[in-house]
C-alpha cells in the first residue's frame, strides 16, 4: 500500500506542478499583450481630451455652447408629423 500512495502522492505533485505552469503560461501570455498595446503619454492624452472638449459641442451644456437650433439638437422631443395612430 505504501508504493500506491507513493505514486499517488507523486502524480498530484505533478498534476499541481502542470497546473501551475499553465497559469504561470498563460499570465505570461497576458502581460506579453498587455506589453504589445500602443501607449500615449499622459500629457498628450491629456491635451487631446482639452482638444475634444473645445472643439465638441455639448448640446447638454448651452451655458458654454449657447443655444441650439431644435433641428440640431438630439436631446430635444421630436416633431410628430401631425397623426396619430389608434390601435
Amino acid at each position: 500500500m505504501a508504493l500506491h500512495s507513493a505514486g499517488a502522492v507523486r502524480e498530484k505533485k505533478q498534476s499541481m506542478a502542470e497546473l501551475k505552469l499553465r497559469r504561470l503560461t498563460e499570465l505570461n501570455a497576458r502581460l506579453r499583450e498587455d506589453l504589445d498595446r500602443p501607449r500615449i503619454k499622459v500629457s498628450d492624452a491629456c491635451q487631446s481630451l482639452i482638444n475634444y472638449t473645445r472643439t465638441t459641442k455639448d448640446f447638454m451644456v448651452p451655458s458654454t455652447w449657447g443655444t441650439v437650433d431644435k433641428r440640431e439638437d438630439p436631446y430635444a422631443p421630436q416633431q410628430s408629423a401631425g397623426c396619430c395612430v389608434i390601435c
